[in-house]
């Protein structure tokens, strides 16, 4: 299966079109989450929270987005996901289960001794998994040599970079972002997950990235921050991102803004939410809550 998008804004498509694309992504974005809480219940304990709020993110790029085929994660004319945040790979491996290129029920496996599927994602064990996450600050330059490559090898593939906002903290981010925008690297795209909450506590008291929107604009960046829970916003900012696409031109970035737990009212009011440990009995709660609100929704 290959999964393509077109370069078309929300706006110039039918209704119709968009209502499909939104309950898609939607439907996915549930199924991510589920499968989280699934994977986070083997091991009583994760970074859970984290899956539960990029789940819109994920489910938007892997449901819509990215150039991909299922059977064959190293198809060389596919897009790149890359996943600096090694420690949300809970979420990616939901995404990948949703997306055909994991077997659903190998998820069952997460942490688990000979698993493909380790606490943090590494490019050696799992398929579709592009590199080796967890070095905060080193995703996008990576993904900024690749995109370079990929246009010196006359290619048509995008590379899209999926970052924290705790990683924005770092000198290295920035410097890939000058020389994003130095090559004119047109065929990456950037997502900020902004959930403001870091493993030493807020965001904003560890070290304060605000105005962050300014800030990669005056690097030269095609900028757009959304609700990073909001599929509809989601879909027409990636849509505009892909309008920006090219082999020479502007790179972009999405800053989605995002609560940590999302879908779960129990654990999105949890105090310690960057590792989250949950009691036995909690789980099937979670998954109760997570339905409820998702069959409400739909139905609404």
């Amino acid at each position: 299966m290959t999964i393509t998008h077109e370069s078309n804004t929300e706006s110039a498509m039918p209704a119709g079109i968009v209502q499909d694309r939104l309950a898609h992504v939607s439907a996915a974005a549930y199924r991510i989450r589920h499968h989280a809480l699934n994977m986070g219940e083997v091991q009583g304990q994760g970074y859970v929270g984290q899956a539960l709020g990029a789940a819109d993110m994920l489910a938007t790029v892997y449901g819509d987005q990215l150039r991909f085929r299922a059977e064959d994660p190293h198809w060389e004319a596919r897009d790149r996901f890359l996943l600096s945040t090694g420690h949300y790979a809970i979420g990616h491996y939901a995404a990948l289960a949703e997306a055909g290129i994991l077997p659903v029920e190998e998820l069952e496996t997460y942490g688990s001794d000979d698993s493909r599927l380790p606490m943090s994602g590494m490019s050696t064990y799992t398929p579709g998994m592009e590199i080796s996450g967890g070095s905060l600050g080193h995703g996008l330059t990576i993904a900024v040599g690749m995109a370079l490559g990929l246009r010196h090898q006359g290619s048509s593939a995008r590379v899209f970079n999926f970052l924290s906002d705790g990683e924005l903290d770092e000198g290295s981010t920035w410097e890939a972002a000058m020389g994003a925008h130095h090559h004119q690297l047109g065929n990456l795209t950037a997502m900020v997950d902004i959930n403001a909450l870091q493993a030493d506590g807020k965001t904003d008291t560890v070290l304060r990235t605000e105005p962050v929107t300014e800030k990669w604009e005056s690097f030269g960046w095609y900028t757009q921050r959304v609700d990073g829970n909001d599929v509809g916003a989601l879909l027409a900012a990636f849509d505009n991102a892909a309008a920006q696409a090219a082999a020479v031109g502007r790179p972009s970035v999405i800053l989605c803004d995002t609560k940590v737990g999302r879908g779960v009212p129990l654990l999105e009011e949890r105090e310690k939410a960057h590792f989250m440990r949950i009691d036995e009995h909690e789980w099937q709660v979670c998954r109760e809550q997570l339905t409820a609100g998702y069959e409400g929704k739909a139905s609404a």
